[in-house]
């Protein structure tokens, strides 16, 4: 089964560690949440990671299948470094339920994405009802871009997406002092596009085609807001948001 239409989850949902290590990482309900928009008929879901944003390290990899394997997810991965790790990637993505993408550098992993073909992939994925989501890097990258620290630590603009998503996309918003008025700044000079989103850590956006569908939150406190260019100023009106919790 799949996706009753394209649906792409774009976040700022980071995992919560257990206390115990760094890469000792918990799931959180969206990637349940996920699944269930995947419409898998209550078999194990299938979930592929790609991990370009950080060049495929293989700590995060390893953090990643624990936690969803232990939340009962059918785990693989998609690896580009040092070169794909699957000879047919296209048979694969296709045979997923969920893609989703961990964070990092987003200019860096939609680059090497590009001379491998796969954006031409994950659209065909996405339109066959794949549920492609992500996290930070792997939230921009549908959009027409956003604020990044690809570049260096100072946040700049980035607007080479894929653009499935014809929005400005601000993550981490709550995270940094820089992060809202450089996002306001980038859109008033006309660098990124005039109607945008943006999500505190711990929210996330739940599109189905193209048209946001719902806010969503993993924890309390965490807010999504619409950007809008008006008159030359930026509007920033808090959406809704709906709890998402552990199954």
């Amino acid at each position: 089964m799949a996706a009753d239409e394209p649906t792409i989850i774009a976040t700022s949902m980071v995992f919560r560690g257990s206390g115990t290590g760094p890469y000792d990482w918990k799931a959180g309900p969206v990637y349940r949440y996920a699944a269930e928009l995947a419409k898998t008929g209550g078999r194990r879901p299938r979930l592929c990671f790609l991990g370009q944003g950080d060049g495929d390290d293989l700590s995060t990899r390893a953090a990643f299948y624990a936690a969803l394997t232990a939340a009962g997810f059918e785990v693989s991965h998609l690896a580009l470094f040092p070169m794909p790790n699957h000879p047919d990637i296209r048979g694969h993505l296709l045979a997923q339920d969920v893609i989703w993408v961990g964070g990092g550098s987003v200019a860096n992993m939609v680059a090497v994405w590009r001379v491998h073909g796969l954006p031409e992939i994950l659209h065909e994925a996405w339109q066959r009802g794949v549920v492609m989501g992500g996290v930070s890097a792997g939230s921009i990258c549908w959009t027409l871009g956003g604020t990044t620290d690809s570049y260096g630590r100072d946040l700049r603009a980035f607007t080479d997406g894929l653009g499935w998503l014809p929005y400005a996309n601000g993550v981490h918003y709550d995270a940094e002092e820089q992060r809202r008025p450089l996002m306001h700044r980038l859109m008033r000079e006309g660098v990124l596009a005039p109607h945008g989103y943006a999500t505190d850590n711990g929210a996330g956006l739940v599109f189905r085609g193209t048209v946001l569908s719902e806010a969503i939150a993993d924890r309390d406190g965490a807010g999504a807001y619409e950007l809008r260019l008006r008159d030359g100023e930026v509007t920033e009106t808090p959406l809704p948001v709906t709890r998402v919790y552990e199954m």
